[in-house]
């Protein structure tokens, strides 16, 4: 027998019924009644198939290499057995050179996290179409990880909870100066106006969502009391701090070896004793550059190029070396599973129009980058932090000087306690 026919059939056979493999030529392994059936139009991908390289199966699947048949539920199922390894845990880079690597690896980091990259990074992303992301999203095309505050929570009333969530913990009272990096479509930054009366305003380097918002706050009235400008996080201006800051989904875009500059920044940008909400994907594991069996990889290439992670303990780290002091933090990693498979269902039930607004590579992709991020949540591979900070400064409201101060209560207790 062909030694890569030996090892898929192997590999099938850990599976169960989970899989079937049907060859160019119509020659077919796996059994008969399997949940997922993929057909290849080459050969190539049966190596990926056979070594449990999952994310470069999926990258056959998005180039047009092969096609599979069941739903992406159970293919996710059968994609987590297919991996061998751990995937939060470092396979690679390991010995005397690891720490060259390291520094390689930093270097490559801060030239990809230019502002003219990151400008590129995200348009290629965020600005794919808007009645695209219009499909699969809420109402409110709130496009971070919601709060289902009770299970029977719809995926609107969600993102709604989330939103006001944020602002609770962020203690927004009206007239306030908020800021919001990495605005997205404008959701958290339309809530904080128009329930909690401050002066909001956003910052993206999407010129779709630029555009978008800015039509929002004209039929909403809000103009004067909102702005939403296409701006790097770098280029604000620390003449006037805000009292509040949020930064929902944004910090992932950021680079590992931009986070120092990143939060000292944030420092800057916010009043002595405010508050900032960090709202991010975070890695599951400590020390993994990525997610392995290819998941990692395949993410850079179609979806987030320049993204990176960090675990929530490095953050940390970062953060509280910038002179912020984490005074909260919430894992919503649940949360985001949910929220995910929710985008991801909506999704295959609009195919066909999904496909006529944009081509069918980036449809393909967006199949698997949903409930392949959904399953990796299960999982644990990757977790989302809410991170809440404050500036601490040593003057009270009295002028005295009394230690590190801020706006931040004694106990947790106010987030939930409705008025």
């Amino acid at each position: 027998m062909n030694p890569l026919h030996a090892l898929l059939e192997r590999k099938l056979e850990t599976l169960g019924t989970g899989l079937a493999v049907v060859l160019p030529g119509g020659q077919r392994f796996g059994p008969a009644d399997a949940r997922v059936r993929i057909t290849l139009r080459e050969l190539a991908p049966l190596a990926h198939i056979a070594t449990g390289e999952v994310g470069r199966v999926a990258q056959d699947y998005v180039e047009g290499h092969l096609d599979f048949d069941g739903s992406v539920r159970d293919l996710m199922d059968v994609a987590a057995q297919m991996i061998e390894a751990d995937p939060t845990i470092e396979h690679a880079g390991r010995g005397p050179l690891g720490w060259w690597r390291g520094i390689a690896r930093r270097s490559r980091s801060r030239a990809h996290h230019k502002p003219e990259v990151d400008a590129r990074q995200i348009q290629f992303h965020y600005d794919v179409s808007d009645d695209f992301y219009a499909l699969w999203l809420d109402p409110l095309r709130v496009y971070s990880c919601a709060y289902f505050e009770r299970a029977d929570m719809t995926l609107a009333q969600a993102q709604q909870a989330k939103l006001d969530h944020i602002c609770r913990k962020l203690m927004l009272r009206e007239g306030e100066r908020f800021l919001d990096i990495g605005a997205g479509w404008g959701g958290l930054l339309l809530w904080a106006a128009e329930h909690y009366g401050v002066r909001a305003s956003g910052i993206t380097l999407s010129k779709h969502q630029h555009a978008h918002v800015n039509r929002l706050i004209d039929e909403r009235g809000l103009r004067g009391r909102v702005t939403m400008e296409l701006r790097d996080y770098r280029e604000l201006s620390e003449d006037e701090p805000w009292e509040k800051i949020a930064s929902v989904g944004m910090f992932e875009h950021v680079g590992r070896a931009m986070l120092p500059e990143y939060f000292a920044k944030v420092r800057r940008l916010l009043a002595p004793g405010g508050l900032m909400m960090n709202h991010g994907i975070t890695a599951g594991g400590t020390k993994n550059e990525h997610l392995g069996a290819g998941m990692g990889d395949f993410i850079e290439r179609y979806i987030f190029p320049g993204g990176e992670l960090e675990h929530a303990s490095h953050v940390l780290e970062v953060l509280s070396e910038a002179g912020l002091e984490a005074v909260d933090l919430e894992n919503l990693r649940p949360h985001y599973a949910r929220t995910l498979w929710h985008w991801s269902d909506a999704l295959e039930a609009q195919l066909p129009q999904a496909r006529d607004l944009t081509r069918d590579s980036v449809v393909r992709a967006y199949r698997l980058y949903l409930a392949g991020c959904a399953m990796c949540f299960e999982h644990g591979w990757i977790s989302l932090s809410q991170i809440l900070t404050a500036n601490p400064t040593g003057r009270v409201a009295d002028g005295t000087m009394r230690g590190a101060q801020s706006v931040y209560p004694f106990n947790r207790s106010y987030v939930y306690t409705r008025p």
